[in-house]
């Protein structure tokens, strides 16, 4: 072990530790990182100034404690992790004096729109990095850093996106949204049209029905698997630039006539992902042709009965298809009539699953 005038790290994690004190530290001038996760700690074990003498500490977790407010940390701070914990709120100056903080997270608390004020991220000039996870929010939080990198607000009671409200987090790539209550008519078309670095959109696991309108021009990723969605509109994609890379649309409610042949206007030179499988579809959707750079498909466990001509290979032209992989499984397709021209442009034919069927013993 480092002698303590220059130990830089310390991981009492798990150890039923109920208290700890200023004197815990003495000798540690030089700590760097503290691990003091799934403890007992609480505010009435916690000394006041427990963390004042650590300079230098850059990093400290507390997750899984049973902590009830924000202590008093030290202004070095970069990461800060509080995750399941016991916070009812968040006061305006908890995080009075982390300019440098960089990640913070805060899930699995009870924190929700009414105990979180505006002013409680206003001190965190740099933050990159926020997890409001598996809280209580029914609305995106006010107040959110204009640096902010990635935020995560997954499991809570989300219900409404308004518009203005991330207007000036521009350095914005990425935003989760899973496993909220969300509908697109709830979601207006100023929420985050005008990010132009977000990459990554996850809205899985909520209660769309039609695929959302105005979406980030830059946007790479876009997550939609188990919602209730109808129907992908035509031109949804066309003004994203460079397009869509990954479109997942599994576990929906997909029928032939909510897929337009424009449904995928747009994305010919950069999607190289879609997900359909688990819908109602009874062919396939049109359109798939103009995807060129596609290498993974999948339509499986949907009710598409044959595969036509000229539905996943031109048969106009002598070119072998990018597609990796094709999944086509638990539908209702006689195998033995599928032309062999339907599937020629496919490199390998074991890149073609079609196996299990509905209809086979």
């Amino acid at each position: 072990m480092l002698a303590p005038s220059v130990q830089r790290s310390s991981c009492p994690t798990d150890n039923d530790i109920s208290t700890v004190s200023s004197a815990d530290f003495i000798g540690l001038p030089n700590l760097q990182w503290l691990d003091l996760s799934g403890n007992r700690i609480g505010e009435d074990g916690l000394e006041s100034g427990a963390f004042r003498n650590l300079s230098r500490l850059r990093r400290l977790n507390l997750d899984g404690n049973r902590l009830r407010c924000v202590p008093r940390l030290p202004p070095s701070l970069q990461e800060l992790r509080l995750n399941d914990n016991q916070l009812a709120a968040i006061q305006p100056r908890d995080f009075a004096g982390l300019s440098r903080l960089l990640t913070l997270d805060l899930e699995g608390n009870g924190l929700d729109d009414g105990n979180v004020p505006p002013s409680a991220f206003f001190p965190l000039k740099r933050l990159m990095y926020l997890r409001l996870g598996r809280n209580r929010f029914r609305a995106l939080p006010a107040g959110i850093p204009w640096s902010i990198r990635e935020l995560h607000l997954e499991s809570n009671l989300i219900e409404e996106i308004p518009g203005q409200l991330l207007n000036k987090t521009s350095r914005l790539s990425l935003i989760v949204l899973r496993n909220n209550s969300l509908r697109e008519d709830r979601i207006s078309p100023q929420a985050w049209y005008h990010l132009r670095n977000l990459s990554l959109l996850d809205l899985s696991h909520n209660q769309l029905v039609h695929v959302p309108s105005f979406l980030p021009i830059g946007l790479q990723h876009l997550l939609l698997h188990h919602n209730r969605i109808q129907r992908v509109g035509g031109y949804t994609f066309a003004h994203l630039r460079p397009g869509l890379q990954f479109l997942h649309l599994s576990y929906n409610q997909l029928g032939d006539e909510g897929v337009h042949p424009r449904s995928f206007h747009g994305l010919g030179s950069s999607l190289h992902e879609l997900l359909l499988d688990h819908n109602r579809l009874r062919s396939l959707p049109r359109g798939l042709l103009q995807l060129r750079a596609l290498q993974m498909l999948k339509l499986n466990d949907n009710y598409i009965s044959h595969v036509p001509m000229d539905s996943l290979c031109d048969t106009r032209i002598e070119e072998d298809s990018p597609l990796l992989f094709v999944h086509l499984e638990n539908n209702r397709i006689e195998r033995r009539l599928i032309p062999p021209a339907a599937l020629s442009c496919i490199r390998s034919y074991s890149s073609v699953i079609l196996q299990p069927q509905r209809n086979e013993d």
